[in-house]
Order: structure tokens, then C-alpha cells, then sequence
């Protein structure tokens, strides 16, 4: 039985986002919420830098991926068979994988997040990828909800934007030719899930409420899809994925079509990360000793 009607496939195949009501019950989000908190919190636990301390990129929200490989309480959520049904639904596809899972937890007084498309950072060749983005409490305008330029996946563009580095101008200008159309921004009422394709250009607006916005995300591509380039991702690296192949394996298992209640084990867990990378918690991995870094 389908869980996402046709006009709303119309929809995002069209725009290249939509929302999609009633994906998750009040408990399901209760449960799953505090599962994020803990895994946030107890990933985070050695970076002790104030907003003010943290890049431009750190202050658009706090990140956590992988939350399923290390957190058993978060698995249910990034495997839950409605949220990758849908996912498969939207993209057409019969079966797709997981590419990560991430937290993005945006905090009071928390920037905007700068435009740019997700597909130009995965090595993902084929353009079959969508991410569903939970928000626990639901978003608003005030809390920093997302905004989608429609039909900016249909441009024939993959712009690679250096949000990570680079200024807001240098960022607005390196986006300016995917901003055809003036950004939507979505509210999302509690229960109902945000999805959007690898390709659609997106940004979100800053947190002006008292409350931390917390979301969970996860990243799915279509079964078959292939790796496109050698440059480095822990989600094809870790597998030995050769620049071609198709990308699967324990990394990157299943998401949808799986039996009911079966979960996939996780991988083995990462080996050899920096010490800076294992005290800022955005990876699965031993925790670091010491004071975090400043920068």
C-alpha cells in the first residue's frame, strides 16, 4: 500500500520538494526525539565552544552523522518503513539504500543555513537521491524552516558550493545561478516529513525562537546507483567502493523494501579518525580525550 499519494509524486517531481502529513505518530516523535537528543549530547559531549566560537558553517547547526551505527534507539527512526517508502515512492524507484543519517540541530540564535544542493558533495552519479528531513516539533518561520527554489533540480546543474569555507557573498554568488526563482519557505507541521531531491537547491532561515530546532535527516539514493568520483566519503571509502561500482554494502545497506522489524547490523566501527573529528562528534567512532579544539 502506498503512503504517498500521486498528486504529491506529481508534485515533487515537479518541484523537486514536498511535504509529505502524517509519517510519524506523537509517540514515534516523542521516543525518537529524545533518542537524537542523547546520541547529539553524548557525541558532542568534549566540544564545549559557544555559538559565538564556532565557523559560520558550525553556527547554522549542530551536526551529527551516522547516528544509526552507534546509537541503537536512533536506528528505528533512519530505517522507519514509512519514511523510506515514501522516499522510494517519490523517486520511482523499487528499492533504495541509506547514503548517512545526520542530526542538524539548530540553536537559538543559530545563522541561516547558505543555499547549495546536496547531490555536489556525495559521489553519487546518478542523480536518484532524495533527503527526508524530520523535524521533531515541527518548523516554522521563526525556528529556521527550510526554503526550496522549485525546479532548480530540473536546471542540468551540480554546483559544488563551498559552504564550508566560504563567506556569505562569495556563497551567494557561487549559488546565484541555481536561484532562478525566489526560495519558498516550508513550515512543517509536527508528524509530517520534508523531503527533497539531491538536486534542489535549498536553504534554510535562522532561528529567531528560545528552542534548539531539531531535526533528523537521512539520505537516500535508488539500489544501483554508482560511485562517480575517487574524492574521499567515509560512505563509499569505508566499503572499498571503486569509482564505477555500485555503492552497497553494510555502509550503505537497505532502507526499503525490508521485513518488518528487521534492522540492518551496523559496520564495523571507523577506524584511524583525526583526534579534531572524533572531539567534534560528527562521525561514529571512540570518543576523544581532552579539551576540544577552538577553531
Amino acid at each position: 500500500m502506498a503512503v504517498v499519494d500521486e498528486a504529491l509524486v506529481q508534485r515533487f517531481t515537479r518541484d523537486g520538494y514536498v511535504v509529505v502529513p502524517d509519517l510519524l505518530t506523537d509517540d514515534e516523535l516523542t521516543r525518537y526525539q529524545q533518542a537524537v537528543r542523547t546520541a547529539v549530547a553524548s557525541r558532542k559531549a568534549l566540544d564545549r565552544r559557544t555559538l559565538a566560537e564556532r565557523s559560520d558553517y558550525e553556527q547554522s547547526f549542530v551536526q551529527c552523522q551516522n547516528l544509526w551505527e552507534d546509537f541503537d534507539e536512533v536506528r528505528p527512526l533512519t530505517f522507519h518503513p514509512k519514511l523510506a517508502q515514501a522516499a522510494a515512492e517519490l523517486l520511482g524507484a523499487p528499492a533504495v539504500r541509506l547514503f548517512h543519517d545526520q542530526a542538524l540541530f539548530k540553536e537559538p540564535g543559530g545563522r541561516e543555513t547558505d543555499p547549495h544542493q546536496d547531490l555536489p558533495y556525495w559521489p553519487i552519479a546518478e542523480p536518484d537521491t532524495l533527503t527526508a528531513w524530520v523535524p521533531f516539533e515541527g518548523s516554522t518561520l521563526q525556528s529556521g524552516c527550510m526554503g526550496y527554489v522549485p525546479g532548480s533540480h530540473l536546471l542540468g546543474l551540480r554546483k559544488f558550493i563551498n559552504i564550508f569555507r566560504s563567506g556569505a557573498s562569495e556563497i551567494r554568488e557561487q549559488a546565484q545561478e541555481l536561484m532562478v526563482v525566489e526560495p519558498v519557505y516550508v513550515e512543517v507541521p509536527r508528524g509530517a516529513v520534508a523531503y527533497h531531491h539531491g538536486l534542489t537547491a535549498h536553504l534554510a532561515r535562522p532561528n529567531q525562537s528560545d528552542t534548539t530546532r531539531e531535526v533528523h535527516t537521512v539520505i537516500y539514493f535508488r539500489d544501483g546507483c554508482t560511485r562517480s568520483t575517487a574524492r574521499s566519503h567515509p560512505a563509499v571509502d569505508r566499503a572499498g567502493i571503486a569509482v564505477g561500482a555500485p555503492i552497497a554494502s553494510d555502509v550503505t545497506p537497505i532502507a526499503w523494501p525490508r521485513e518488518p522489524g528487521d534492522l540492518p547490523a551496523p559496520p564495523a566501527p571507523l577506524e584511524g579518525l583525526p583526534d579534531e573529528l572524533r572531539r567534534l562528534g560528527i562521525l561514529p567512532g571512540d570518543p576523544a580525550s581532552g579539551e576540544p579544539s577552538p577553531d
